[in-house]
């Protein structure tokens, strides 16, 4: 066995912070997570760099922003002289493998035959599966998995809500299959020389919302329990113009899958069906989490192996009347959940301060004992998260962006950006200029947009500077300079 550490992270699609019970949920059953969580570094206040899962995925892999790797839309191809954490790990020793969505590279089946179109990202092993649906002809490892099986993905309509579908079989979910391979991977490499670096993608929570009929059927008899969605009230004509889009219907208000979740067309039961259906998948998630972590303890490398568990974005669900996400920046879309579990390095603790995921990659390179990036924007969490005294801390403020990231926002296309920070936030939406701001002490749920405030034309402008700084220093720091002049 290495000495260096194996490293694992299991990313899931579109999940929010409040489906677990180590961030509070005391509905929702997570006991795997939850334990992993007592022993890891938790961060209560872990924000992505977009909303959207190309853009984010390519820069918590890379530590840089968006904008900056090129990475800034859904369907596009990460540039290939980018670096994700992958390559660098794989060429300072490590085997890389993956399991799952990656979301590199367009999905399209025009474009995706078997696989998405890949640059050198390191990976040996590349289980990929842009998502469980296979109505796209795609020939995905999942589907090959479903096949070798007899079965293939079918959903079938609830019969409480045609927003809800009835999903696979428990064992023969995308998530189970995620499970599985990630287990194998582990069983295969536990007598290995060479320390492993290993993603695990999980595509649920992510819609359409079908989880294991065994998994939605606890909550049937307790959907009066199950919360309406937060801060209907908004006053939309105070939002900005692709929320009012949306609250229609999600995406511009394309279907997407099984409807178009607007606010018109929801009755509260479909409200309630969704949240119990999307919590149904987090503890469905949780099952193959506790998998995980069975076969790092029966192979004995669980006390060798760096934990991450994470989300790529979260998800609207109703909340300000928009399900899904888009082109909008609330906590809901933006803050995910975030723990590191490295015994001997990282003790366990909670985590209050603000912190961009910009900073995993730099961190798992620290922690690997590798050679840094001089094209990384992050910096390591090792020295802070180790007790050093005089390492910097978390963030003074997160930022984060939407360049035309999905194709449904136009004339004119979407162009927003954010600056968080803990007091405040503001958006800016450059295609029509317009914006929001938000006093996160006094209106913490983000419902009373203080942009056209006269009262509040300092806060703003000071606002709009520490945005216009930060973006400033997204400039990519790439190619280094080589003398004085």
């Amino acid at each position: 066995m290495s000495d260096r550490p194996n490293i694992l992270i299991v990313c899931t699609d579109q999940q929010r912070t409040d489906t677990l019970g180590c961030y509070g949920n005391d509905q929702v059953s997570t006991p795997h997570i939850d334990s992993l969580a007592q022993e890891s570094a938790l961060f209560e206040n872990a924000f992505v760099q977009s909303p959207i899962c190309s853009p984010s995925r390519g820069s918590f892999m890379t530590g840089r922003y968006p904008r900056t790797t090129g990475l800034r839309q859904n369907g596009q191809i990460m540039p290939p002289d980018e670096k994700p954490v992958s390559k660098l790990l794989a060429d300072e020793g490590y085997l890389a493998g993956l399991v799952g969505k990656f979301h590199f590279g367009p999905g399209d089946p025009a474009i995706a035959k078997t696989t998405e179109p890949r640059i050198d990202d390191g990976f040996s092993e590349f289980n990929w599966a842009q998502s469980p649906m296979d109505m796209w002809g795609m020939n995905s490892d999942y589907t090959r998995f479903l096949k070798a099986r007899g079965l293939h993905y079918e959903t079938t309509p609830h019969d409480r809500s045609p927003w809800v579908l009835n999903g696979m079989p428990e064992d023969a979910t995308e998530a189970a299959w995620c499970g599985t391979r990630t287990c194998e991977f582990i069983e295969k490499h536990a007598s290995g020389d060479a320390p492993w670096f290993y993603v695990a993608n999980i595509y649920a929570p992510h819609h359409p919302f079908d989880p294991p009929p065994s998994f939605m059927e606890r909550w049937l008899d307790r959907l009066d329990e199950v919360p309406l969605p937060a801060s209907t009230e908004d006053d939309l004509d105070a939002k900005t113009h692709y929320q009012r889009v949306d609250s229609d219907g999600a995406y511009g208000q394309v279907k997407s899958f099984i409807g178009g979740y607007g606010r018109n067309e929801m009755r509260d039961i479909d409200h309630r069906m969704v949240k119990a259906a999307y919590w149904a998948m987090c503890e469905h998630v949780d099952q193959q989490m506790g998998r995980i972590l069975k076969a790092l303890d029966d192979t004995g490398q669980r006390d060798n192996t760096i934990i991450v568990f994470m989300s790529d974005h979260g998800e609207m669900m109703g909340d300000h009347n928009i399900y899904l996400k888009g082109p909008y920046f609330y906590d809901a879309g933006i803050r995910v959940p975030f723990m590191i579990r490295y015994p001997g390095r990282i003790p366990p603790g909670r985590y209050r301060e603000l912190l961009e995921l910009v900073h995993l990659a730099p961190t798992l390179m620290d922690a690997a004992g590798a050679t840094p990036y001089a094209g990384m924007q992050g910096r390591s969490l090792l020295d802070w998260l180790s007790g050093d005294e005089t390492a910097k801390k978390g963030d003074d403020s997160v930022y984060c962006e939407y360049y035309n990231a999905m194709p449904y926002h136009v004339d004119p296309t979407a162009q927003l950006t954010m600056l968080r920070t803990e007091t405040h936030k503001i958006v800016v939406d450059h295609s029509h200029d317009d914006g929001e701001l938000y006093d996160l002490v006094a209106d913490p749920q983000e419902i009373n947009n203080l942009w056209r405030d006269p009262a509040s034309l300092s806060l703003k402008a000071d606002m709009l500077t520490k945005l216009t700084h930060r973006m400033a220093f997204t400039v990519d720091p790439l190619p280094p300079r080589l003398s004085e002049w």
